[in-house]
């Protein structure tokens, strides 16, 4: 997915294990971002924000849905580049149609992982099919390490099967977890995982304690470690604890995104759908994808490419989660 936001802020993030207090749950409150047009689908995102920008090296986490795609016209993102980092996307309901300019064409189905390397550079498009009358998912990014961010291209899907925690259910996508491993490839140590809780239900989870964690609500009355977590909020732990609670007060199922993974130990720049070390590279890039080379073509989609917004006039200073 594209950061479509015309006046996107560069933001430097990372560069520390500032989290020292694994006993205590931060929360973390979503913005409400529009994915453009005059009726556009809008998008809840939780990362980054002044408060914290990453968990472990998940640096962007959008949250959508349920919507109506009659009233909204869905998603309909045109071709875009990325460089330095890798997309996950993840949907509840709905499906949406992927191309790229590795030459995959391939569909986001609810409970199956597509997982985009950009590496270097890529491009790709995302457009909700025709069948789709709700859209419901999330999207997040990983940040790549400095020694794998210009890695080559590459796109992979996995379907996890689902598994049994008493009282619960989980799907982990990437990374361990109840037993489980994804075989995705990632290049830093990583979890992510669905999981529903039953009404009443509380889970308690081994977790790795070298990791912070971060756990979206997508609906029911969570607790995380004893602290309300609302809907479309996340819960952030820091690295610490080797066990995870998650309770569900309400009398309806509850969904959960697990997120996790060691702080990660450099600084990056995001900006617009860039993610670099210096400002020079956010440059580099923006000029690479505005003269047409670097990122390939992405064909089969109708329409134009997404032209890249202005960049600002000074870099931003480094932007730190506190302790």
């Amino acid at each position: 997915m594209s950061n479509t936001e015309t006046r996107p802020a560069e933001v430097r993030c990372g560069g520390g294990t500032d989290a020292d207090f694994p006993g205590e749950v931060e929360i973390l409150t979503a913005r409400d971002v529009p994915l453009g047009g005059p009726r556009a689908m809008r998008v809840r995102r939780t990362l980054p924000q002044r408060a914290r920008s990453l968990v472990g090296a998940w640096c962007f986490a959008d949250h959508y849905g349920p919507e109506d795609v009659a009233a909204t016209g869905g998603m309909d993102v045109a071709p875009h580049p990325h460089t330095g980092l890798q997309t996950v996307s993840w949907l509840f309901s709905g499906e949406i149609e992927h191309r790229d300019s590795l030459g995959s064409h391939a569909y986001v189905r609810p409970g199956e992982l597509n997982l985009m390397t950009g590496g270097h550079g890529i491009s790709h498009s995302e457009v909700s099919t025709p069948d789709t009358t709700t859209l419901h998912g999330v999207q997040l990014w990983v940040a790549l390490p400095d020694e794998h961010r210009d890695t080559a291209r590459d796109f992979q899907h996995h379907v996890p099967e689902p598994v049994a925690l008493g009282g619960g259910e989980a799907r982990v996508f990437l990374g361990s977890l109840a037993g489980v491993t994804s075989p995705v490839r990632t290049f830093t140590p990583l979890l992510g995982a669905e999981l529903t809780v039953s009404p009443g239900a509380r889970l308690v989870l081994d977790v790795d304690p070298a990791f912070e964690h971060g756990v979206l609500v997508d609906a029911g009355d969570v607790l995380v470690e004893g602290t309300a977590v609302d809907r479309a909020e996340l819960g952030y732990t820091a690295p610490g604890r080797s066990a995870l609670t998650l309770t569900n007060r309400g009398a309806g199922t509850a969904r959960l995104i697990l997120l996790g993974g060691p702080p990660f130990g450099e600084e990056i720049i995001m900006w617009w759908n860039f993610i670099g070390r210096t400002h020079e590279d956010i440059v580099r890039a923006r000029e690479d994808w505005t003269t047409g080379t670097r990122f390939g073509e992405v064909h089969g989609y109708d329409g134009d490419p997404l032209p890249a917004p202005q960049l600002p006039t000074t870099p931003l200073k480094p932007r730190r989660s506190p302790r």
